[in-house]
């Protein structure tokens, strides 16, 4: 199976998207909350329909950005907020995106990817992180009985691959998922070294 921009958007017009809750999860919403800096230069990967993006627009930050690889959800969000900038949305492939960030937000998008990908998944995040910047988000702590995506795992083989290229400031279950996936994610925040 190829997980390209082609399969990505027929899970769109098919609407299998169970990735998709319909709104900004709880984790993502109480740490945007938390960060008091909202002149961040802040990246959200495969983004999907991008409710994360517009809670942190109403949350008042001013520079977010928001990518993904199918037009589909891109355009969903466009259509509800029309008056976002054009400039911070980038309809491409993650790993042929150039920027620097101070924030990186992770959601339900490293496990949309092959789990051969983890290694360049954070090699392309340390080159889009400034130096101290942080990358954040949720991760699923468990398997699944069918062939993904999405591909789950354990805290166990995270803390092995993230401590190759970042500083592990927090990696714990998560205590405010949404009730379909409580006791199932793991929350991170990662942080790009100054070296």
């Amino acid at each position: 199976m190829i997980l390209d921009e082609n399969y990505w958007s027929d899970r769109y017009k098919t609407g299998r998207t169970g990735w998709n809750i319909g709104f900004a999860s709880y984790p993502i919403l109480q740490y945007l909350d938390q960060i008091e800096n909202k002149g961040v230069e802040m990246l959200f990967p495969g983004a999907g329909n991008a409710y994360e993006v517009e809670a942190a627009i109403k949350s008042g930050f001013s520079s977010v950005h928001l990518l993904d690889y199918a037009e589909e959800p891109i355009q969903n969000f466009s259509l509800r907020n029309p008056d976002f900038l054009k400039s911070f949305i980038h309809l491409e492939n993650f790993f042929e995106h150039e920027g620097k960030y101070d924030m990186i937000i992770e959601q339900t998008f490293f496990c949309a990817l092959d789990p051969k990908m983890r290694i360049d998944y954070m090699i392309k995040m340390k080159s889009l992180l400034k130096p101290g910047a942080k990358l954040a988000g949720l991760l699923f702590d468990r398997t699944f009985d069918f062939q993904g995506p999405p591909f789950g795992g354990a805290i166990q083989e995270y803390q092995e691959l993230f401590e190759q290229y970042f500083e592990i400031e927090i990696l714990a279950p998560c205590y405010n998922s949404i009730p379909e996936r409580l006791g199932s994610e793991l929350f991170f925040i990662l942080k790009n070294s100054k070296v």
